[in-house]
């Protein structure tokens, strides 16, 4: 394929998603597909949601021309619309938690059906380990509803989910540019395109919301593409690069699952204690908090993209430096936000446990 046509396809889902949102606000206030305001949100009036529908769109349109094409393609498809029909209810109706589980596990259910599994890993010291049949279909499908989830739930400021996603796709991307797997450039061409066309008019002050129809939707897209190109990599820690990638959304919810055991609470209720909300309870504004995990999630990308073809080694030198990264990232931030303990702090809000309340009878 000509390059040129990858050009050509992140434009037109660019543009197209870009005119087609403006239409899709109107729908949703029409059909009042709204999100009003509470407690735990950041936003003060009645903002439209449903945005999704026009990435959806977009990315309808840029695959018609690229085409890109593959033997489990039809049912990537099938659990894409089933994902993309329970946001769109859960966007107009409000579903709750395990009606949206159902939707999510019925499209997994699809995927894995197609023969797409995460059947090995490679380990380091180990090599390639294969894994067996009956194991590879319970690990794909928490796979995907996972990572459908953790999209879902950064998708708490203006911009973030969109950006979040629109990075680690890009990884993805030059991963599979570099292993030579045309479909997931391809797949991860028209999604970063459709995504930053409607970026377009999310990023802060957003003027319509991607609502779980956009954010499930996004996280469905990123777990089957990393499927098609990272687990199918046979390089040296080929199980941490998906990991390294959405390393932002799956600890945030991995955290958001451990507080709510901590403090015996349903691991669907939500609260205001991720990460991007701990960033604005420190003092920095919505757009900076937004821009921090964008900067964050790059890193993330960057050494992934630089595990791919390291020794093993070089490897475990990245990891460490990495580490090291984020521990003097939290200490920059706390510096910031005038915080002498930014670190601990910032674990104290993420795992905060619920105190007794006083009785003041």
């Amino acid at each position: 394929m000509n390059y040129s046509q990858y050009i050509i396809a992140f434009i037109l889902t660019f543009v197209m998603a870009a005119l087609l949102t403006p239409f899709v606000k109107k729908l949703a206030l029409k059909i009042n597909a709204v999100d009003y305001p509470e407690g735990r949100k950041v936003h003060t009036k009645v903002m439209p949601r449903l945005g999704g529908l026009a990435i959806f769109f977009a990315v309808v349109i840029g695959f018609l021309y690229l085409q890109p094409d593959d033997p489990h393609m039809l049912k990537i498809i099938l659990g894409a619309t089933i994902v993309l029909i329970t946001g769109i209810l859960d966007d107009i109706f409000t579903l709750t938690p395990k009606q949206k589980l159902c939707g999510q596990l019925l499209a997994a259910f699809v995927v894995v059906t197609s023969g797409l599994l995460i059947d090995k890993v490679t380990l380091p010291f180990v090599g390639t380990v294969y894994i067996e049949e009956y194991l590879s279909y319970p690990l794909t499908i928490l796979w995907i509803v996972g990572v459908t989830n953790a999209i879902n739930l950064i998708d708490g400021l203006d911009g973030l989910a969109a950006g979040v996603t629109a990075i680690a796709l890009t990884s993805i991307m030059i991963m599979g540019f570099m292993d030579g797997r045309l479909v997931v450039v391809a797949l991860s061409v028209i999604l970063i395109g459709s995504t930053l066309g409607f970026l377009v008019h999310n990023f802060y002050p957003a003027k319509i919301f991607m609502g779980d129809t956009g954010a499930m939707f996004l996280g469905y897209s990123v777990a089957v593409i990393s499927m098609l190109g990272l687990f199918k990599n046979v390089a040296l820690f080929s199980f941490v690069i998906p990991i390294i990638v959405l390393a932002i959304p799956l600890f945030d919810t991995i955290f958001a699952i451990i507080r709510r055991i901590l403090n015996k609470q349903s691991i669907t209720m939500a609260d205001k204690h991720h990460l991007h909300y701990c960033l604005v309870d420190l003092g920095f504004s919505h757009r900076t908090s937004v821009l921090i995990i964008y900067l964050i999630s790059a890193c993330f990308g960057v050494s992934a993209i630089l595990f791919t073809h390291a020794t093993l080694w070089a490897s475990l030198i990245i990891m460490i430096v990495l580490i090291i990264i984020i521990q003097i990232g939290a200490e920059i931030v706390g510096l910031i936000g005038e915080n002498q303990k930014p670190f601990l702090n910032m674990l104290k809000k993420i795992f905060s446990l619920n105190k007794p309340q006083k009785d003041n009878s």
